[in-house]
């Protein structure tokens, strides 16, 4: 019922028993509605509606995430080594805990951005590329870049702010430069893997046995975002990713089905043996121009933060 409606249920009271009862009991009847009222509204309140912040755990922020979106796409096309790519990692680190730069070796200017929730080891990764494609010009990856980094720092935030036991595993947050090729889309190249992935496989290198577990969100961000399995990702440690989305409330985006195989950022973990999975939908269109902030959504954003949340706080404390 709205406050609306209680507001005429007051005066139908009113007028049904004037003249009946006295002005004490209107009084009392009054109290006694607006108080419902009142306890309806914060219970409407309290649903959440088409926020885009949801769930029954909430602990994921959509609405940090979507600007944190907004402050990617004001630094414009983003390739790797750029000097405005250089200024956004330095106010991307700023926002991961302990966040620190690492230096990708025979690549000048290149530098992935790392914070660290501290913990036994192996770890956890949870990784996204923040740089863009070079071409075409005036790319600025909405969604193949932004999303997947705004993801991975407010998740840090929020676990953060979470309990760990004595005994957790370190988990840090990588967002990877260099994924995308120096000059050419990713399809134009000879060998994408030694051409792109350039940050991720850095820090597999430098990090040998440092990694028990690798979850990478690529293009995660998108309006009717539905994610199968990559068809390379680790099984396992994908159904307890869907088993993690059953218990936010948020398993209509995930699938258990396979998708398409994909070279990407998750590949150099498992050719070093580590369990890994590569949220993206590869219906998006992500090498186009049209990758922009209106063909996102805010529930996509909520849906993977809280599913990812979810499942590294598990992983965390095995």
């Amino acid at each position: 019922m709205t406050l609306i409606s209680f507001i005429w249920e007051l005066r139908r009271v009113r007028w049904v028993v004037a003249g009946r009862i006295s002005q004490a009991r209107i009084s009392s009847v009054r109290r006694f509605l607006l108080l419902a009222g009142s306890a309806a509204v914060l219970i409407v309140g309290g649903c959440g509606g088409d926020s885009g912040e949801g769930g029954p755990r909430s602990r994921f922020d959509a609405n940090r995430a979507w600007r944190l979106v907004e402050l990617q796409l004001a630094s414009g096309q983003r390739p790797a080594g750029s000097p405005q790519l250089r200024r956004l990692a330095v106010k991307l680190r700023k926002l991961l805990p302990a966040g620190r730069f690492e230096a990708l070796p025979g690549e000048p200017g290149l530098r992935n951005v790392v914070g660290t929730l501290p913990g036994r080891k192996p770890g956890i990764v949870v990784g996204a590329h923040y740089d863009t494609l070079a071409s075409p010009r005036g790319f600025v990856g909405a969604n193949n870049g932004a999303a997947g980094s705004a993801i991975v720092i407010e998740a840090a935030r929020a676990l953060a702010r979470m309990h760990a036991g004595p005994r957790a595993r370190e988990v840090r947050f990588v967002l990877f430069d260099g994924e995308e090729p120096a000059k050419v889309l990713p399809e134009e190249t000879a060998d994408f893997y030694q051409e792109g992935l350039r940050g991720s496989r850095a820090y597999v290198a430098d990090n040998p046995g440092r990694t028990g577990d690798m979850i990478l969100l690529d293009y995660v961000g998108n309006r009717g975002l539905f994610l199968p399995r990559e068809g390379t990702s680790t099984e396992a440690l994908w159904s307890r990713l869907v088993v993690a989305a059953n218990e936010v409330g948020d398993e209509r985006f995930f699938s258990r089905e396979t998708g398409t195989a994909i070279e990407d950022d998750h590949t150099p973990f498992l050719r070093a043996g580590v369990p890994a999975v590569d949220l993206i939908d590869w219906s998006y269109p992500g090498h186009t121009l049209a990758d922009r902030l209106g063909k996102l959504s805010r529930q996509s954003l909520d849906a993977v933060g809280e599913t990812v949340v979810q499942l590294v706080s598990e992983l965390r404390d095995e």
